[in-house]
C-alpha cells in the first residue's frame, strides 16, 4: 500500500523533469551561454592571456559611472513609482465590482497594447517643447512649463506608464490570497483603512510585491526605447550607452563589459525574484 503512491510520485517526478528540461536547455543554449562567452571574452584574448582592463576602465572611467548610476537611480525610482500607482488601482478593483470596476481595470491595462514607439511620439507631443501643455499655458497666458523631455523625467514617466500594467496584474495575483473575510471582520472590529492594509492586507501580498518590483528592475535596467527617445544624451541609461558604444564608437569590447555588467546587476535581482517565489511556494505548504 505504501510502494505504489511512491512509484507514482516518482513517475511524477520524472515526468516533471521531463516538462522542464526544454525550457531549461532553451535557457542554457539562449541565455546562459552567450552571458559566458561574453564574459570569457572581456577576459581571455587569444595571444595575450587574460586581461580584466576593460572593467578596470568602466569602473574607472567617470562618464561610465554616471550612466551606471543614472541606471540604477532610474531603475530604482521608476520601479518604486510604479508599485506605488499600481497598489491602488489594484486594492480597488480587489474589493469592487461592477462597470466602473471593468473601466477602471480597462484602462490601466491598456497601455499593454501600445508599443513603445507610439508612448514616446505620444509623450513628445505632448510634454515636450511645444507640445499640447505649452500651447494650451500660452493660450491662456500662463508661462510654460519646463518640460521633462530629454531629461532624466522622460524616461521615468514613459517607463512608468508603460509598465503599470505588468505591475498591476502582479499586485492583483498576491491580493487574490486576501480573503474578504478577514478584510471583514477586522472592520467590524472596528479597523480602519490603514490598520487593515498594514496588518492584514500587507502581509500577505509581500511576496509579490517583490516578484513585482525585481520584474521591473529586470526590464528597466535594460531598456532602449524610451530611454534613447525621451533621456538625455548625457549621461544616458546603459540601454542606449550599449548601442553607442558598439554602433557609433565601434568598440564592441566595451559594449559586451557594459552588457556584462549589465547582466550581473539583473542576476542579483533575478536571485531576489526566484527566493521570492521560493519562499511564497513554503508558506504555501
Amino acid at each position: 500500500m505504501i510502494s505504489a503512491p511512491r512509484s507514482r510520485v516518482g513517475g511524477g517526478g520524472l515526468s516533471g523533469l521531463l516538462l522542464v528540461a526544454l525550457p531549461v536547455l532553451l535557457l542554457l543554449w539562449l541565455v546562459l551561454w552567450p552571458v559566458l562567452q561574453a564574459f570569457v571574452g572581456t577576459l581571455y584574448f587569444p595571444g595575450k592571456g587574460f586581461s580584466a582592463a576593460s572593467y578596470v576602465y568602466f569602473f574607472s572611467d567617470a562618464y561610465s559611472l554616471r550612466n551606471l548610476w543614472l541606471t540604477l537611480w532610474v531603475t530604482a525610482l521608476t520601479s518604486i513609482l510604479r508599485v506605488a500607482a499600481a497598489m491602488p488601482i489594484a486594492l480597488y478593483l480587489r474589493f469592487r465590482t461592477g462597470s466602473i470596476a471593468a473601466l477602471v481595470q480597462s484602462l490601466a491595462l491598456f497601455p499593454l497594447f501600445v508599443p513603445s514607439v507610439l508612448v514616446a511620439y505620444a509623450f513628445i507631443r505632448v510634454l515636450g517643447p511645444n507640445g499640447i501643455v505649452d500651447t494650451l499655458l500660452v493660450a491662456v497666458h500662463l508661462p510654460k512649463l519646463p518640460s521633462p523631455y530629454l531629461q532624466p523625467a522622460g524616461p521615468i514617466i514613459g517607463l512608468v506608464w508603460e509598465g503599470l500594467p505588468l505591475t498591476l496584474l502582479l499586485l492583483l495575483s498576491g491580493l487574490g490570497r486576501v480573503s474578504t473575510a478577514s478584510v471583514e471582520a477586522a472592520r467590524d472590529l472596528g479597523a480602519g483603512g490603514v490598520t487593515i492594509f498594514t496588518r492584514i492586507i500587507l502581509p500577505r501580498i509581500q511576496s509579490s510585491i517583490i516578484v513585482a518590483l525585481a520584474f521591473n528592475v529586470l526590464g528597466l535596467f535594460s531598456a532602449f526605447t524610451l530611454p534613447y527617445l525621451l533621456g538625455p544624451a548625457s549621461p544616458e541609461m546603459m540601454g542606449p550607452y550599449m548601442q553607442r558604444t558598439f554602433s557609433d564608437n565601434a568598440d564592441p569590447l566595451n559594449a559586451t563589459t557594459q552588457a556584462v555588467i549589465t547582466f550581473a546587476f539583473c542576476a542579483a535581482f533575478g536571485l531576489i525574484y526566484v527566493r521570492a517565489i521560493a519562499k511564497g511556494r513554503k508558506g504555501l505548504r
